[in-house]
């Protein structure tokens, strides 16, 4: 019987060729076995989100899954766009999920506003990379994102005015851009614009 040549080229390709194969396979086995657990931990990041947008935050997990299911009365569709139906003591809110574009990448937000559908009763931001310390506070600072409380999103005349600006000359309406981080703030801008455009026929029925 001839002796396996380990050192051999061809031993080494198969033998990489079955470790690789092997390896592929558990890491496959292994993706398939979290999915469900990772699915739910987006879907429950999603509800945090809408909730933080309703100013409600600080609860766990299980704490998150009953209150969402508590105000979340429906979710509807404008369109191709999904919203939400809320209740808050008694008063009627609308959640708009608003996608846009950062200095570094994909930004988005969840925006409540009031049964009025003009005043803005919360508001929360998410990034994928902006720089933390700068764009990231859109993120990071709750203070920010509160200042959008009471903000209205038309004008007397009905044009949509919501932004955020580096100097504010309407305070019913604008915001302060994050210091040190004007691109992204025109991001957070143009998102609001462009975003709540889509829900125009909601706001405005």
């Amino acid at each position: 019987m001839a002796k396996l040549n380990t050192n051999s080229n061809a031993y080494i390709i198969i033998y990489s060729t079955i470790l690789v194969v092997i390896v592929a396979f558990l890491l496959a086995f292994v993706f398939q076995a979290l999915k469900p657990m990772q699915d739910a931990n987006v879907a429950l990041d999603v509800k945090k989100q809408i909730l933080y947008s309703l100013n409600i935050r600080g609860l766990d997990g299980q704490e998150a899954e009953a209150k969402y299911a508590e105000v979340v009365k429906s979710e509807e569709k404008a369109g191709d766009q999904l919203y939400y139906i809320c209740d808050i003591k008694g008063e009627k809110k609308y959640v708009f999920p608003l996608k846009g574009m950062g200095l570094w990448g994909g930004i988005s937000a969840f925006v409540s506003v009031n049964d009025d559908l003009n005043t803005i009763y919360g508001a929360y931001f998410n990034h994928e990379s902006e720089t933390a310390g700068l764009g990231a506070e859109i993120k990071d600072s709750q203070e920010w994102q509160e200042k959008f409380q009471g903000k209205k999103i038309f004008d007397e005349n009905g044009e949509l005015k919501i932004a955020v600006a580096k100097k504010v000359e309407n305070p019913s309406s604008e915001v302060d851009c994050v210091t040190g981080a004007t691109l992204t703030s025109n991001g957070v801008s143009d998102m609001l614009r462009e975003g709540l455009k889509k829900y125009v026929d909601i706001l405005k029925k």
